[in-house]
């Protein structure tokens, strides 16, 4: 079964300018099917004085690479959900108190 890649997950870039490099997943955009990677694909941007960024100036900005140029080198560490443990002793007692109740 294949696993989708996911944030944090280390991958190897396949294809094009950054072929070889292996980085973390910081973002993905499933719609696009792109991924940005941590300290790869940055360029600046220049962006234009306005109301929201009245110093203007140059912006970096992350370039997605597409996934199927990515492969999965390490997954990420996930959390188990915590499991409730029963006690057997317990659990014993009660169909015993249930045989004894007919």
């Amino acid at each position: 079964m294949a696993r989708s890649l996911k944030i944090n997950d280390k991958v190897l870039v396949l294809s094009g300018d950054h072929k070889g490099t292996e980085a973390k997943i910081v973002k993905i955009d499933r719609e696009n099917g792109k991924a940005c990677l941590e300290g790869v694909g940055i360029v600046e941007r220049h962006v234009k004085k306005s109301y929201l960024n009245p110093t203007g100036g140059k912006k970096s900005v992350h370039l997605g690479i597409d996934l199927s140029n990515l492969k999965l080198v390490e997954a990420a560490e996930f959390v188990k959900s915590a499991v409730k443990k029963v006690d057997k002793s317990k659990k014993d007692d009660k169909k015993k108190a249930k045989k004894g109740a007919k």
